[in-house]
This record gives structure tokens, sequence and C-alpha cells, in this order.
């Protein structure tokens, strides 16, 4: 009789919370985006994370939470982290980081793209993230890589893992984008591409971009990816 109630007694026990995701956002500050397409850039993703969907997707259970760090990047050697690790455990956490997002000053302005630095800068910082179930890295950007090494090679050199590699394209100044994204940059399982007209659309395709990759993956928008790419 013990034993059958503390069988009874552990499964009554909440399990200990846990990461279920950690997420870096990269945002694209090259030459390219001028100070009004920023602005929408990064108040559209702190808007994006408030939104009643995004919300739904990360508390819809309390046992398990998403770490999410930001980013920006522009050329080989500019990158600079405006969100470290954040436990979104509860509202007032998600609510101070969408705060410190918008708060924001542009890190660069007159740089190239290098989407292969980019990768692998989110690759080293999702290396030292929370320990979670899994790992995802999305990068946004309106052009394709004119400068460094490429996305293949920072994919060989930098410790992906079993890390996935989303993508958010804004189409309107570059017709090449898309097509680009999907064939050199996103990586893994279940990756996939959201795409934004112009940065007015910026925020709606973070929501509906969010929304997908905070919940569990969803297989079947696009083929699976290697894991070795």
């Amino acid at each position: 009789m013990k034993t059958l109630a503390a069988l009874v007694a552990l499964l009554a026990t909440p399990a200990a919370a846990d990461c279920r995701l950690a997420l870096a956002l990269g945002l694209d500050v090259s030459s390219s985006v001028d100070a009004q397409e920023y602005a929408l850039q990064r108040d559209g993703l702190a808007a994006a994370l408030l939104s009643p969907e995004v919300k739904r997707a990360l508390f819809y259970t309390p046992d398990q939470w998403v770490a999410l760090a930001v980013y920006e990047w522009s050329g080989r050697w500019q990158q600079a982290l405006i969100l470290d690790w954040t436990d979104l455990r509860d509202e007032s956490r998600l609510t101070e980081a969408a705060e410190r997002i918008a708060g924001t000053s542009r890190s660069y302005r007159d740089y190239p793209t290098a989407l292969g630095a980019a990768l692998g800068f989110g690759a080293v910082l999702l290396d030292r993230a929370p320990d979670c179930e899994r790992r995802t890295l999305d990068i946004s950007g309106d052009g394709v890589n004119n400068e460094a090494f490429a996305p293949s090679d920072a994919y060989r050199a930098f410790p992906f893992g079993d890390t996935v590699v989303n993508g958010l394209v804004i189409t309107g100044s570059d017709p090449e984008v898309a097509g680009f994204y999907l064939s050199q940059v996103l990586r893994g399982q279940g990756a996939f591409l959201e795409r934004a007209g112009d940065f007015s659309d910026f925020e709606a395709a973070m929501t509906r971009k969010l929304e997908r990759e905070i919940g569990f993956a969803v297989i079947g928008a696009m083929s699976p990816l290697p894991p070795d790419r």
C-alpha cells in the first residue's frame, strides 16, 4: 500500500518546468534597410511577440517554456546581440523582452549582407543557449549574400548540430531573395520560409512565423531538408 501511495503521489506531482525551444532571431540591418524599414522590422517583432496568436503558442502549456535571443546582423564582423537568452515563462517576462526589443537603437547601418557570418553568429549563440528540447535559428533579410563566406561554408564550420534554420524574407527589393533562402539558408527537418512583400508586412509575417515555430513542429508545408546542410 505504501508503494501504491507513493506512486499516486508521484503522478499527482506537477512535472518540473523545462524548455521546449531555444529560439534565436537574426534581424537584417544591412545598408539595404533604411531607417523607416528598420523601425518597421524592430517594432514589428516586438508587436508580434505580444500578439494573441504568439501568446497562445507560448503559454498553451505552463510546464514547458521557450527561451529567446535576438540579434542584428549585417557585414562579416557586424553582429550585435540586442536580447540575450531570456526565459519566456510568463507574460511579464514576455512583455519585458518585447519592450527591450522596441527600445533598441540600430547597431549598424552602412554594411553589406553577410548571411554566412549571420548564420555563424547564430550558431555560436545557440551553442550557449539553455538546455532545450529543440533549437531553432531564424534569419530575416531582404537580400542575398554579398560579402564574406557563403551559408554552406557556415554550415560546415560552425556548431549547428540538430538546429533547424528557418527564414523570413522581405521580397520587395530583391526578387532573388526567396529562392536564395530556399536553396542556401533553410536547414533541417521541417524548416520553412515565411514571406513579407515589404517591411510594412513584416509584423504579420513575423506573427505567422513565430506562431508556427514556437508551437510543435509542423511538417508538410515544404519538403524537409537534410540535417547536414
